[in-house]
């Protein structure tokens, strides 16, 4: 197998290595997020000096999680047994994700300023390790996603955008950091608008473009398409975003295919509880990646979220498609295994302690 041309790591590559999230709980005293360890931190601190950063550009959602035992009826009232406020919204996990796993990672997003949640989140962000400089407070509250989380962890969630969807403006700082960026990461709950244009500038800059699909659920433009070095869905996503059944894998790679010859370059594609598979170019033999599976699934909030940044890193980092899809397929198994979005997220060294256990 021939990696694609984007593959290649662009800067000296590094080896898998290095290493309070509070939470304002109704019934619950706050459940803490290990911070990142001193070791970790200043293995960061270092890395950083040497490698671009992962730019998120994203939302951040404050998340009201509400264990029910399954989705009421038309008309119907159920008892949830509590409700917690965690840190959320696609960006802000993945840029978590990244920081956690050891890389150096920007999180540039809205914070809404008449919001007390605010300080949470921002809180929630630097405790992760992740670089908040270019991040600013507008008008108006925060996002905030309501998350029906079922036994089994399987959840439904309905998003309010609040600052994630009020208008954007890049500032030349954050075009900056675009330019000399190792890769920018997108997600779909902040305007199309704003992800088109970052996506512009980093093309421009020759920086490769990650967009996870999830989010809204309307097509995405043609132009963006064809900025695109990865576009990660789901295979439910998948088959919005083409038309096409998603059903069996032979059908996912059709779908894919359809997305390449729109102009994406990669695509990866999360299948759950049945792993990925990554299709890294035209006319390249997709590559094939099972599910790390967890003793017990807790909650897969954030789950896709930790992956797909994971991955990324991996890629940063400078490793070859199928040891980066086993890195991000550790790094979701422990996600899962946990309540809540970014408190699941993984440390870097709880993701080579698993893959450690699995060459034993």
């Amino acid at each position: 197998m021939h990696a694609s041309p984007w593959f290649q790591p662009n800067h000296r590559p590094a080896q898998f290595q290095r290493g309070h999230i509070s939470e304002l709980a109704v019934g619950h005293p706050p459940r803490p997020v290990p911070s990142l360890s001193a070791s970790t931190r200043a293995a960061t601190e270092a890395m950083a000096a040497e490698q671009k950063p992962l730019v998120v550009i994203g939302s951040v959602n404050a998340d009201l999680v509400l264990p029910i035992e399954r989705l009421p009826k038309p008309g119907e009232t159920l008892a949830a047994t509590s409700i917690e406020t965690v840190p959320g919204g696609k960006g802000a996990n993945q840029a978590a994700a990244a920081a956690r796993a050891g890389y150096p990672t920007f999180f540039v997003g809205q914070f809404g300023k008449d919001d007390p949640n605010a300080s949470l989140l921002r809180g929630a962000l630097l405790g992760c390790g992740v670089d908040l400089s270019h991040s600013q407070d507008v008008a108006g509250p925060c996002g905030t996603a309501l998350i029906l989380l079922q036994p089994g962890g399987e959840n439904s969630i309905i998003i309010v955008g609040g600052a994630n969807t009020t208008t954007w403006n890049l500032s030349d700082g954050v075009r900056q950091l675009l330019a000399g960026a190792g890769a920018v990461l997108l997600q779909r709950e902040i305007p199309e608008s704003v992800n088109l244009e970052v996506a512009r500038l980093a093309k421009a800059a020759g920086v490769p473009v990650f967009l996870d699909a999830g989010g809204v659920e309307g097509p995405i433009a043609p132009e963006l398409l064809t900025c695109l070095a990865v576009l990660s869905p789901n295979e439910t996503e998948l088959a919005r975003l083409t038309g096409l059944p998603t059903g069996s894998e032979e059908q996912v790679r059709v779908a894919a295919e359809q997305l390449m010859a729109a102009g994406v370059e990669a695509v990866l594609v999360k299948l759950g509880s049945d792993g990925s598979l990554l299709l890294p170019g035209p006319g390249q033999a997709a590559i094939r990646q099972q599910a790390i599976k967890a003793p017990e699934v807790v909650d897969t909030t954030g789950a896709g979220d930790c992956f797909t940044a994971t991955y990324a890193v991996a890629v940063l980092e400078g490793g070859a498609a199928p040891q980066a899809l086993q890195f991000a397929s550790a790094a979701a198994s422990i996600c899962v295994r946990r309540k809540g979005a970014m408190p699941s997220l993984p440390s870097r060294e709880e993701v080579e302690a698993l893959l450690t256990s699995l060459q034993s």
